[in-house]
């Protein structure tokens, strides 16, 4: 049986859709029945067959019940249930491993993305690219509370990644199956996964999409949200930037760690030996013997990551870079690492 094929009643391979829409679901009774009916009638326009991954991440208040109904009124409907809330990337991820399009669209389930965009989004999916993000130009909530810290989130994640998007928050994205294989979520780094994207050589775009004010229940971000994607980009870049080659970072603040110490003991050397004045009551002796503890320090922990990140990548047989498709005489085929 091919991978993503699934056995229908009469125990034969069914073919796998070319288009599978992931939405995590949490606390969204109101929303449930008219997200189906909307993406329904979406994808009523696009001549691809589809399917609908709903994820229950953990609801308490009858959307487990809703989504089930789903399930048996349409077969191409299929709902993963989460044991607890596990959040946002988690149950991305979860509707990612249970995807088995060729092109995954992942959008929230609070009515706010439109579907009526994700032939839009096919469209940027078929001229190239890997990822297509979606840019709430036109964006429908408070200012302060939510556009504000956005749009400095936005920034910070452009600035840092190198990978310039309006709307790193918008949910609606499209992605190749293949470039979500060797992506793995943690913390809220969902949001993240165009940068990503980018740095294992996918190619990035971005449209505008529409966006409506919340209907039904309430929204489930607040302003507390802004420190843990602060965190995660931190590891983002460290990842983009130094995964393969962690001694860098490290052994570089260890070695102006421990050149700055040294500096500060030979000048207060010359101090005690040229001018005889007493150093053993200065703090700055403290200081930069300090300096150079923590740089022998900083170099260990490189050493020990470098030894780490060759583990990783030898024990699981993964290169450290990503194909896009390999040319030969009498054709050529697409091949992605992993």
């Amino acid at each position: 049986m091919d991978e993503g094929a699934v056995a229908s009643t009469d125990g034969s391979p069914e073919p796998r859709p070319a288009l599978s829409i992931v939405a995590p679901v949490y606390n969204e009774r109101e929303n449930v029945q008219p997200l189906y009916e909307t993406l329904r009638a979406a994808l009523g326009k696009v001549d691809r067959t589809w399917e609908i991954i709903l994820v229950d991440d953990g609801s308490t208040d009858g959307t487990t019940e809703a989504l089930d109904a789903l399930v048996e009124a349409d077969e191409r409907v299929t709902v993963v249930h989460l044991r607890r809330n596990f959040g946002q990337s988690a149950a991305m991820a979860a509707g990612f491993d249970h995807a088995r399009g060729d092109v995954v669209i992942a959008m929230d389930a609070d009515l706010q993305n439109d579907p009526e965009d994700i032939p839009l989004l096919l469209s940027k999916i078929d001229e190239g690219y890997d990822v297509v993000s979606g840019w709430r130009k036109d964006r429908k909530d408070p200012w302060l509370t939510r556009r504000l810290p956005s749009n400095a989130a936005n920034w910070l994640i452009s600035t840092m990644t190198g990978v310039h998007l309006h709307d790193y928050g918008c949910s609606l994205k499209a992605y190749r199956r293949e470039v979500l294989a060797d992506i793995r979520l943690y913390g809220d780094m969902h949001r993240f996964i165009p940068a990503l994207a980018y740095w294992a050589g996918g190619r990035v775009a971005e449209a505008p999409v529409n966006h409506f004010p919340r209907r039904f229940g309430k929204s489930k971000y607040g302003l507390g949200r802004i420190f843990r994607v602060v965190l995660d980009l931190f590891t983002v870049k460290f990842l983009l930037s130094y995964s393969t080659k962690p001694i860098q970072v490290f052994g570089r603040w260890g070695v102006w760690s421990g050149l700055l110490g040294f500096a500060i003991c030979v000048y207060l050397t010359v101090l005690k030996l040229a001018f005889g004045q007493n150093i053993g009551g200065r703090p700055l002796l403290l200081f930069g013997v300090l300096l150079i503890f923590m740089g022998a320090q900083f170099v260990t922990l490189g050493l020990l990551a470098e030894l780490q990140a060759r583990t990783y990548y030898e024990a699981r047989g993964r290169p450290i870079y990503a194909l896009r498709r390999i040319v030969r005489r009498g054709g050529k085929r697409t091949a992605t690492a992993g």
